[in-house]
């Protein structure tokens, strides 16, 4: 455990005692040092005492059309905390007593100079004399206490610019349909952010007196892509559950064109609105679909994986070797296979090289026309009705194994990544990080045995997790040598034959009869257990 997070635990479980709520600044300061991951380039921020004490130093704006149902008490909410230097409640000319009712809790009113929220929100920042502003909506409600010390506080101590709360629920429609698939594509860098169109923000006054206010519900967005490009440090935080009052159907589908345009715009000065931009975006999420990280995530918790290889297992031929002889390259194949190793990086980087200038279309083809191996879609089957989450390992191109994972029906592709622009190899080859690993695989650099380090090390597997690998070539030795049970099917290779601690087998229909049989162990040994108990 880190001293970060030590301090963390400490400070947290005092303050739950009743210690004074001035060190909350540091409980949030000390948990955003960690989440950014300071490293030897950035040496973590240490608070000084003056630090640790929140002082009055936030503007809360809170702009608002006809709230009178619950201003009064997010004015107050404002209020009880520490760093809260004043409360300008910005009013759009609401017909109801909101204005009346901000007042008397606290609040400076002003008017806004036009409607919508985007100007009411700039008129706050305008009229903010703090360094820093927290922006609240005049909605809320079921807050937890301190949310503004700890806006302010990746500012204050740990030198951010711009912070975006994200809440305890998932986004709303509008950002998961519209806001979210925009991002991914003309800004990717900022897809990760979990409430893009969430409107409890906090900035540097400066920063915001130089940014353009939408007048409509793209202000958000656009905020936040404004602050992107400005160079700003952006955190995003996560400030627990809160409620808002839910907008009509109508209301969000005029939110989703707003947001729309807004992005396009940002995109359009950006220079990335083009058809280029959109398809290499695409690629770009297509790839991220084969990364380590969103495997682990696939398989969080999962107790039961099976790796099936995917030529000569999946597929009844090699990959490579049918790209290269249906586009008359396989010469120039052979002559890359015969002076190196798989294992090494290089290898892969000449061997893309052999295919440059294909069409994206033509490894789709391929894929799509191999022949499968007999058996194989109903082993997949079987398989996950016995619980199995089934994975296809490729050491050559995800393009080609994810689309051969969708014709046998499995859960998840692993492979290289070829890399493309317009549609068009470049030649050039992205080794997945997952078959790369410090403590991995002794004998090869570049190894498909190494996912499974990846996968046992990161916590993602229950901790009795059982995994089965099936391969039937010298180059899946490692693979089915890592898994708990290892199945050879005969190959045109003799290299497995007499290896140790594999199973060797005639069909994948004896992989699944094996599969059943530890099935039928696990069940009988669990009745013991519950006899016993």
């Amino acid at each position: 455990m880190s001293g970060i997070q030590e301090s963390w635990e400490s400070v947290r479980d005092n303050f739950r005692n009743g210690i004074d709520r001035a060190w909350r600044a540091t409980v949030v300061a000390l948990r955003a040092n960690e989440k950014r991951g300071h490293n030897a380039d950035r040496p973590a921020i240490e608070p000084t005492l003056a630090q640790m004490t929140p002082c009055a130093n936030v503007s809360v704006v809170i702009p608002a059309l006809n709230e009178a149902r619950h201003i009064a008490s997010v004015v107050s909410y404002a209020w009880a905390d520490p760093a809260t230097a004043e409360v300008i409640v910005v009013d759009d000319s609401s017909i109801d007593d909101t204005a009346d009712l901000a007042r008397a809790a606290g609040a400076k009113v002003i008017r806004s100079t036009m409607l919508g929220k985007g100007e009411s929100m700039r008129d706050g920042a305008n009229t903010a004399t703090a360094d820093i502003v927290v922006y609240l909506d005049g909605d809320l409600h079921e807050l937890k206490p301190g949310i503004i010390s700890e806006l302010s506080a990746p500012i204050t101590v740990d030198g951010a610019d711009f912070v975006k709360a994200k809440f305890g629920r998932s986004g709303g429609r509008v950002t998961e349909l519209t806001a979210k698939p925009m991002l991914r594509i003309f800004f990717p860098e900022l897809s990760h952010f979990s409430q893009p169109l969430g409107g409890i923000i906090a900035a540097r006054r400066a920063l915001l007196k130089t940014m353009k206010f939408e007048r409509d519900y793209g202000v958000d967005i656009g905020l936040l892509i404004d602050a992107h490009r400005a160079g700003a440090e952006i955190v995003e935080i996560d400030i627990g559950s809160l409620r808002h009052e839910s907008q009509s159907l109508n209301a969000l589908g005029n939110m989703a064109q707003e947001v729309s345009r807004t992005i396009f715009e940002r995109a359009k000065d950006a220079g990335r609105l083009s058809v280029d931009q959109v398809l290499s975006v695409y690629e770009m999420d297509r790839q991220h679909r084969g990364d380590i990280e969103v495997i682990q995530e696939r398989l969080q918790g999962a107790t039961k994986v099976a790796l099936l290889c995917m030529d000569g297992i999946t597929t009844k031929d090699e990959y490579l070797a049918t790209l290269a002889k249906s586009t008359r390259t396989f010469s120039e194949l052979h002559a890359v296979q015969k002076e190196g190793s798989k294992s090494d990086e290089s290898w892969h980087v000449r061997g893309s090289e052999v295919f440059r200038f294909l069409h994206r279309k033509t490894f789709e083809r391929v894929a799509l026309d191999m022949p499968l191996r007999e058996g194989v879609i109903e082993c997949v089957n079987q398989l996950k009705r016995l619980g199995y989450q089934v994975g296809i390992v490729s050491d050559s191109y995800f393009i080609a194994a994810d689309i051969v994972r969708r014709r046998v029906f499995a859960d998840f592709a692993i492979g290289n990544f070829m890399q493309f622009e317009g549609g068009v190899s470049q030649g050039k080859v992205r080794v997945n990080r997952a078959y790369a690993h410090e403590e991995g695989c002794r004998q090869h650099l570049i190894c498909t045995s190494n996912l499974l380090i990846h996968l046992q090390q990161s916590g993602a597997l229950a901790p009795t997790a059982q995994i089965i690998a099936v391969g039937g070539r010298s180059d899946d030795r490692c693979l089915l040598r890592q898994a708990d049970y290892a199945f050879a099917i005969p190959s045109g290779e003799a290299s497995l034959a007499n290896e140790p601690g594999i199973a060797h087998v005639a069909s994948l229909t004896e992989v699944v009869s094996a599969a059943r049989l530890l099935a039928r162990e696990e069940r009988q040994i669990e009745s013991g257990e519950m006899a016993q108990a």
